[in-house]
């Protein structure tokens, strides 16, 4: 897939950056406006801030990271802001104005109207799939809005005819097309494999500090109707993250209050796109809090924050 343009304004490289141009500009901006809070948004948005750009990220929703836990969220934003990092969330952007040297931005929250001038713009609103002109359709295969459809295995409606990643949409990460390409080729090649679970799918976003989730929310899993036990423990609480000094930030793990199984599992702070890979085993195990609880964690360790918040949702945590 390929970064969308802003509508009316196309990318340049220059001033309108797509997130890929962004990436081999030759020299800093002394400022930026970032279109979109998503992930995409909110990395480039501390990339640029750590080396000195003053950056303005808008978000038409009501936070950043829109899909993220609010809690985590909360202190993702909070942070940013530390940083010198400006967060506009439920703004919405009406037009843009590209001068010589600089873009003219206009937006709107409710009856108040913002103006923001910028160096650059990095538009970061989503991407759309490189199916144009491809002709697929004309050979009978099906698309939705450009998206190529496909079964759990990635047949697409003509037989023998596969495709991953992308182009058929879903969660449109990396690590995501790799597992589906390892699971459609096993599967052309006899073997016995089984559907990928989407709802297991580790997020991250490699800002700092790092936010990383795997499963439900607490919104939700309250929206499902699922009864939960929740559990947080901060890293300022844990001996290792005072000892480098990385303290922002909380594990919050959701568990069924029927089963005890985890449902949900949302980190911000040091490390957390390394430590959610525990809670993705334990998801697609279908583990219990206690099961977590009772697993000795090393210490010192980030990960104890892990084993902390399993005890916390269940009011056994020892050390908070």
């Amino acid at each position: 897939a390929r970064p969308k343009p802003f509508p009316g304004l196309d990318f340049d490289s220059n001033i309108i950056l797509s997130s890929k141009a962004a990436m081999v500009i030759d020299e800093v901006p002394a400022s930026i406006v970032i279109i979109g809070g998503g992930a995409i948004g909110a990395e480039f948005g501390y990339f640029f801030s750590s080396f000195g750009s003053k950056v303005t990220i808008v978000e038409m929703l009501p936070h950043i990271l829109p899909f993220e836990d609010e809690e985590v969220v909360k202190v993702l934003t909070k942070s940013f802001q530390k940083q010198g990092i400006k967060v506009l969330s439920g703004v919405k952007v009406e037009k843009a104005q590209k001068n010589k040297d600089s873009i003219e931005v206009m937006m709107t929250k409710g009856n108040e109207i913002i103006n923001l001038q910028a160096e650059k713009m990095l538009v970061a609103i989503g991407v759309k799939p490189n199916t144009d002109n491809t002709g697929l359709e004309d050979v009978g295969i099906k698309m939705d809005n450009g998206f190529i459809q496909v079964d759990s295995y990635y047949n697409t409606s003509l037989k023998n005819v596969y495709a991953i990643g992308d182009c058929i949409g879903g969660k449109l990460l990396a690590h995501v097309a790799s597992a589906e390409g390892i699971i459609c080729i096993e599967k052309i090649a006899g073997k016995d494999v089984s559907p990928l679970n989407y709802d297991s799918i580790p997020h991250c976003t490699y800002a700092q500090p790092q936010v990383a989730s795997i499963g439900l929310t607490e919104k939700m899993a309250g929206e499902k109707g699922i009864k939960t036990n929740i559990g947080r423990y901060p890293f300022r609480a844990n001996g290792k993250s005072v000892a480098i000094g990385e303290t922002d930030g909380f594990a919050k793990l959701i568990f069924d209050s029927e089963y005890g199984d985890l449902v949900g599992a949302h980190i911000v702070g040091s490390e957390a796109t390394e430590l959610i890979a525990e809670l993705g085993v334990a998801k697609t195990l279908e583990s219990t809090y206690l099961e977590i609880l009772k697993t000795v964690h090393a210490h010192p360790t980030l990960s104890e924050v892990i084993m902390e918040a399993a005890g916390q949702a269940y009011g056994e945590s020892i050390h908070i």
